[in-house]
């Protein structure tokens, strides 16, 4: 994605299932379980990179003694950051008591984080705030016990304010800005009241089946209590992707199946998806269970995790995004006017390698097609090099933007800024021949536009081709996100500015006051969330006079070389994520009313002139 938007949080869950004498035995090191819970976060490092924190639970300790430990960082290299800590703690401990890593009771007792349940978390801000204390998991403390609770999750919820007002709590700053803070007030208050009811014993089962459905948005998340249990729900919808592993030493829980497989070795099938509305439970003995504890709703799994968030490590996210490259092969085919020869094929950024290797194989199997037409024709009229030629023609692919390290401007002056954010890409001079090659360059998707205004197109056009093809292997981003992605303002995205801008041209600014009338007597009559309105706007135009209009906008006004962009088409989204029907930033068919009352905000805060979130 060349316009870096921040999205999707990584939750990491492992819950040790024997004594730590058995791993020392077994793997030769008490550390076996953080040593995985590193790992397993490590190979999430793509879900969240302003923060990470760690909780763990100790199980069967003395009364006096600390159970529940938790450390934070919003950091750089936060992950690292809290790993070392730990490391330090244990070689302080080893300096002077070598032979301790081989006592595991002892280590149990004096390192704070070797626990049998470990919760981790790594954070994209959404709200935009980078403190640490917005850093998850959250805790709760009790002097009971079992009172004592940490959260963690990948989600977003768009009734946080109505969950204050539920529990009748005023939130200050920080709560309004907090998602997982309503979320734990609702999750401990149950706890308290699950306790109350049955002493030392609450059922957590029944707990979550009172709570999830006061949520509104899309979430996975994971806790554990002070008393050893365990849990990690999933939404309605299943929004928010989890995948859970379980074996005789351990159950795990992460937001990414190629995380799971490569920290435990293991293979596709013994990875299971926490399916939608379900809630993986882990009692203090260790035992488990796996259960609906809410009504599944329609499936919406998020397909921009398909599209660009989850690791390509994944085979099928793997084969899917080929796919995705693939399904744009006909539309590019007419747009070069099928002229491969004189057409050079390139992606931008790495992330949209696969979605180029699957329209390089559209291209491919086209030109195979011509060639086998060629052969056919000749009859016996060929010779062993005319034969020989047209059997080694290929594709034309070649690296042509570079990025380049980071460019840190060091001038206000938006002239100077500009000027130094157009040598973010740097090109391979010599891959096109000038005036005569068409560029056919694939992004994951766009969204804001501007890198590619002030930077991609400007470079490419260093090179002097015939034409600039811009490929989107996403469809057109028209909506906001409010499940997860930091995608909360309409102005931000060029698809919607290119709608207004066709409302400009036409002279229909009307509509757009219409429209804004209409959101805010929806508002006063507190029905926002019934209706999508803003889809009403995109009803003016076609998808392609959107492209089109695009397409001017993103090209510098003193470049004389055409630019055009493809999207991929909903229907072959789809096609090639069946699994992963989520489609609202696309759509506008949100899986939840908070969706539409979030869109309808976000269109008020544009017509208002406000630069703010619509949730």
């Amino acid at each position: 994605m060349s316009d870096p938007i921040k999205h999707e949080c990584g939750l990491a869950f492992i819950r040790l299932r024997k004594p730590f004498s058995h791993y020392l035995k077994k793997y030769g090191t008490v550390m076996w379980g953080l040593n995985k819970l590193y790992l397993l976060m490590e190979k999430q490092h793509n879900r969240g990179q302003d923060g990470a924190g760690i909780a763990a639970v100790k199980l069967n300790v003395e009364p006096g003694h600390p159970f529940m430990h938790r450390i934070r960082s919003a950091e750089p290299q936060a992950i690292s950051l809290l790993f070392q800590t730990i490391a330090e703690e244990v070689n302080e401990l080893a300096k002077y008591n070598p032979d301790i890593v081989n006592h595991p009771g002892l280590m149990k007792g004096h390192v704070k984080f070797l626990g049998e349940l470990l919760l981790g978390h790594l954070r994209y801000g959404t709200q935009g705030k980078n403190n640490v204390a917005f850093c998850h998991p959250f805790i709760k403390r009790h002097t009971i016990t079992t009172r004592n609770l940490a959260l963690a999750g990948n989600f977003n919820l768009v009734n946080t304010e109505e969950l204050f007002q539920k529990l009748g709590i005023e939130p200050g700053p920080f709560q309004k800005q907090s998602d997982l803070a309503a979320m734990m007030e609702i999750v401990h208050k149950r706890l308290v009241e699950a306790d109350e009811q049955s002493p030392a014993k609450p059922d957590i089962k029944q707990l979550l089946k009172d709570v999830i459905p006061q949520f509104d948005g899309g979430f996975v998340v994971g806790g554990i209590t002070g008393d050893g249990v365990g849990f990690v729900f999933r939404d309605p919808h299943g929004i928010r992707p989890c995948y859970y592993y379980i074996d005789d030493d351990v159950i795990v829980a992460a937001s990414e199946r190629a995380a799971i497989r490569t920290t435990f070795n293991v293979g596709e099938n013994e990875v299971k998806e926490l399916m939608p509305a379900n809630a993986l439970i882990v009692y203090e003995d260790g035992q488990y269970e796996v259960s609906e504890v809410t009504e599944p709703k329609e499936r919406k799994a998020c397909s921009f995790e398909r599209i660009y968030f989850s690791r390509g490590s994944d085979e099928k996210i793997y084969k899917e995004r080929k796919a995705l490259g693939f399904n744009l092969s006909e539309q590019v085919l007419k747009a070069i006017d099928f002229d491969l020869k004189n057409t050079i094929f390139s992606y931008i950024p790495n992330t949209a390698e696969v979605a180029f290797l699957g329209l390089q194989k559209g291209m491919q199997m086209y030109l195979n097609k011509v060639k086998i037409e060629r052969i056919l024709s000749w009859g016996k009229d060929f010779d062993e090099e005319k034969l020989s030629e047209m059997i080694n023609r290929r594709i034309r692919v070649g690296k042509i933007a570079i990025k380049d390290v980071k460019m840190r401007t060091f001038i206000t002056e938006d002239a100077s800024r500009n000027e130094m954010v157009q040598h973010v890409y740097d090109v391979t001079y010599g891959t096109v021949r000038p005036g005569i090659d068409t560029i056919v360059v694939i992004d994951d998707s766009i969204v804001r536009g501007t890198t590619l205004k002030q930077s991609i197109i400007k470079m490419l056009a260093r090179l002097q081709p015939k034409k600039i093809i811009i490929l989107s292997s996403a469809p057109q981003i028209r909506y906001p996100d409010c499940y997860g992605i930091d995608m909360s303002k309409l102005g931000d995205f060029i698809a919607f500015n290119a709608a207004v801008e066709i409302l400009k041209d036409r002279g229909e600014e009307h509509i757009l006051q219409e429209l804004w009338e209409k959101c805010k007597d929806l508002k006063a009559k507190g029905l926002l969330h019934t209706e999508n309105v803003v889809k009403q706007l995109y009803k003016r135009s076609t998808t392609e006079e959107i492209s089109q209009k695009i397409a001017e906008m993103i090209t510098p006004k003193d470049l004389n070389i055409p630019v055009q962009v493809i999207f991929q088409s909903i229907e072959d989204l789809h096609k090639a994520c069946p699994n992963n029907l989520g489609d609202w930033y696309f759509t506008g068919n949100y899986p939840t009313p908070g969706g539409n009352r979030v869109v309808n905000q976000a269109f008020m805060n544009f017509m208002e002139g406000k630069n703010e979130r619509g949730y």
